[in-house]
């Protein structure tokens, strides 16, 4: 594993809680059945809406009244093993570590033998739609993160 945003792979795996599951549809795959690489993008804002939907952030960021919402400021994954159609994927989600205004959040796919199948992070920003300029998290919306592994 050379993913420079994991220092301890079993550690860093332990921490995760939340998790969604997925099943490769076909028309995910290339012509030799593989899991094309766009589609795990796919599979983590999925994951990361209903993480967010469960921790509580989302309601407000759809309140058409809200003057804040979410954008994707980079996104990143590393592939460790081939997954084919109709394999059944949990895709885990957690906050690493909170910034101002962003957050850093990390992914892990294990397939059904309990294989770590791909990793990832991004950064997500909070930021005013009025400007579009970033928005300092509260203390209200910090608190949601709390008990994921922030740093």
């Amino acid at each position: 594993m050379r993913a420079s945003y994991i220092k301890d792979l079993t550690t860093w795996a332990s921490e995760f809680k939340f998790s969604v599951q997925v099943s490769v549809r076909f028309s995910e795959t290339d012509m030799y059945g593989h899991l094309n690489n766009t589609v795990t993008f796919a599979y983590y804002e999925y994951a990361r809406i209903e993480y967010l939907k469960q921790i509580g952030l989302m309601n407000d960021w759809l309140d058409p009244a809200g003057k804040t919402i979410p954008v994707v400021a980079d996104l990143q994954c590393d592939y460790l093993k081939q997954v084919f159609f109709d394999e059944a994927l949990d895709i885990y989600v957690k906050a690493a570590s909170i910034g101002n205004s962003s957050v850093d959040v990390h992914y892990m796919a294990k397939n059904a033998r309990d294989q770590i199948v791909f990793t990832g992070r991004g950064s997500i920003v909070q930021i005013s739609k009025d400007t579009g300029k970033g928005i300092a998290w509260t203390q209200k919306e910090k608190s949601l993160f709390v008990g994921e592994s922030i740093k």
